[in-house]
């Protein structure tokens, strides 16, 4: 299978990594000199350093003759870029289209299928890739286990059997926006998850806040259309515990650095790599008013983001709510 990966950043470099082991693929990236550095080391020491590319992986900087031959093409840039990048390919593309963004797109607030059937059409073959992987442990080849998940079952099927391998287990879903709001959602209460721990409020709070933001992911899930068990699985409660407790979660020490007191402008320019969790919290509380849905993790983790509250005022946000029965 010839499959194009476009997006050379950590998640990107290592599907690229990862899939060479099967496939003919062609890793591009819009940036030239970085595409040429890597051509001439074999390594993204940007965003996977110490990750050796394989021989057979091609690096291009050139879009259109990347998906030229293309079987499938995987988008793994951020969520911000890929109006642009579907729109550059839709009158060119005649290959299925699987994405492993993750979060909402500014401005609109689109989660990543809508901005695909604006694009290319509500009936274009399109998927998501989404659980918990970090990027560094699939490229080092250690076990994976993703959800992948399009409203077409024949497409479910066709990429299932294409790119299942023993360390890269797929298991399929046709609940694409349960999916794509957990994976959104999920960077939100790693903010929180790193912000309790930099507070040194223990493990006891640590797990009330991942299981409460459990909770609140499919509470706008399912009102959003969702399943509610889809929040149980790989892209909910399994991706939402790794980037909660790992130390390789951009978001997690997002929450850390916070509680440190940095401002969230000196955390983002220190840590080089997009959190998503920043841009989706607005985006969460604005479609919490419009489905009139408590979401008091993610209020607080807006409010502090944006400077309204303190740290240790965020938590205490949290501490003095109200008792309630818990469903």
């Amino acid at each position: 299978m010839n499959i194009a990966v476009l997006g050379h950043g950590a998640w990107g470099s290592a599907l690229a990594v990862h899939l060479s082991q099967q496939h003919h693929v062609t890793l591009w990236g819009r940036d030239s000199k970085a595409i040429a550095n890597m051509r001439a080391s074999r390594v993204n020491e940007t965003y996977l350093p110490g990750i050796t590319f394989p021989e057979s992986l091609r690096l291009s900087d050139d879009l259109l003759k990347t998906i030229d031959q293309s079987d499938l093409i995987l988008i793994a840039t951020p969520i911000a870029a890929l109006r642009s990048v579907l729109t550059t390919l839709q009158p060119l593309i005649h290959s299925p289209v699987l994405w492993a963004c993750k979060g909402f797109e500014p401005n609109t607030g689109y989660l990543a299928h809508q901005i695909a059937e604006e694009v290319l059409g509500k009936n274009y073959p399109c998927a998501v890739i989404s659980g918990p992987s970090f990027a560094q442990e699939l490229a080092k080849g250690l076990p994976t286990a993703v959800t992948l998940a399009s409203s077409n079952i024949q497409l479910i099927q066709q990429l299932m059997q294409a790119l299942h391998h023993p360390r890269l287990r797929l298991y399929g879903s046709q609940d694409i926006i349960g999916v794509e709001i957990a994976g959104a959602m999920k960077n939100i209460m790693a903010i929180a998850a790193g912000l309790s721990d930099g507070l040194a409020l223990g493990h006891n709070a640590r797990a009330a806040l991942i299981t409460r933001g459990l909770a609140e992911m499919s509470r706008l899930g399912v009102a959003m259309g969702g399943k509610s068990e889809t929040f149980m699985g790989l892209s909910g409660l399994g991706d939402l515990v790794l980037t909660a407790t790992g130390p390789l979660s951009r978001n997690y020490r997002v929450g850390k650095l916070l509680a440190e007191g940095s401002h969230i402008d000196v955390i983002l320019k220190q840590l080089g790599h997009v959190a998503e969790g920043v841009g989706a919290a607005y985006e969460v509380i604005n479609l919490a008013k419009t489905h009139q849905i408590d979401l008091p993790i993610s209020r607080m983790v807006e409010s502090l983001l944006h400077g309204q509250i303190t740290p240790h005022q965020a938590l205490e946000s949290l501490l003095n709510r109200e008792p309630k029965l818990e469903s």
